[in-house]
């Protein structure tokens, strides 16, 4: 008898998983064309220190995305590894997630210039808190391709923790701008919080 973890996923269901991978390294890659902007504008006698100085607010949004997107994607391809097939749930929860990081590139490159406006945040984070939410849907449809007891079976609670400590971390930047972009830093404790939460109530991963 074949075990249900032994299942292979369907051709269908690697196509679009090679598709939404192509898609955030083509985002990626778009973060970094600012930059590439920058370096052109340079002229043979500047000095190329002093423009990354004045220019740091670039780099660090380039820094910041390209974590923050590497993240998602590491959340997304642990939640489909267990996927078998592109049911029609699956390839939407994919596809809108995949939008999200897509669109990512555009309020970074808002970082530097306009990141202290409300509109800036919450194209940023907001961004952040629909992509976590989406993973959540992501695992729960994963979860009903597994059998309970399954070890490639995905939990929702790490995507629908860090959902919520986005909202927590839209919040606090908007209500207290000194707070700038640190409350995404809260997402360093929801991911020990999360792994609390299993330890602790194991029941709610069933």
């Amino acid at each position: 008898m074949v075990s249900p973890d032994s299942i292979e996923r369907s051709r269908d269901l690697d196509r679009l998983l090679t598709f939404v991978d192509a898609a955030v390294a083509i985002a990626l890659t778009l973060l970094v064309l600012p930059l590439v902007d920058l370096a052109g504008e340079l002229e043979s006698g500047d000095a190329v220190w002093q423009v990354v100085r004045e220019h740091a607010g670039r780099f660090a949004a380039f820094a910041l995305s390209f974590v923050v997107i590497a993240r998602l994607w590491r959340a997304q391809h642990q939640i489909v590894r267990g996927a078998v097939d592109d049911r029609v749930d699956l390839f939407w929860c994919l596809l809108a997630w995949a939008l999200t990081i897509v669109f990512l590139p555009f309020p970074t490159a808002l970082l530097a210039a306009t990141g202290d406006q409300v509109a800036t945040k919450i194209l940023y984070i907001g961004a952040l808190l629909v992509s976590s939410a989406l993973l959540a849907l992501l695992a729960a449809a994963v979860r009903r391709q597994r059998p309970p007891g399954s070890p490639l079976r995905p939990s929702v609670i790490p995507a629908a923790v860090d959902a919520v400590v986005d909202g927590v971390a839209l919040l606090l930047s908007v209500l207290v701008p000194a707070l700038s972009y640190l409350p995404l830093l809260l997402l360093v404790v929801g991911g020990h919080a999360s792994t609390r939460i299993l330890r602790r109530w194991p029941r709610l991963d069933h």
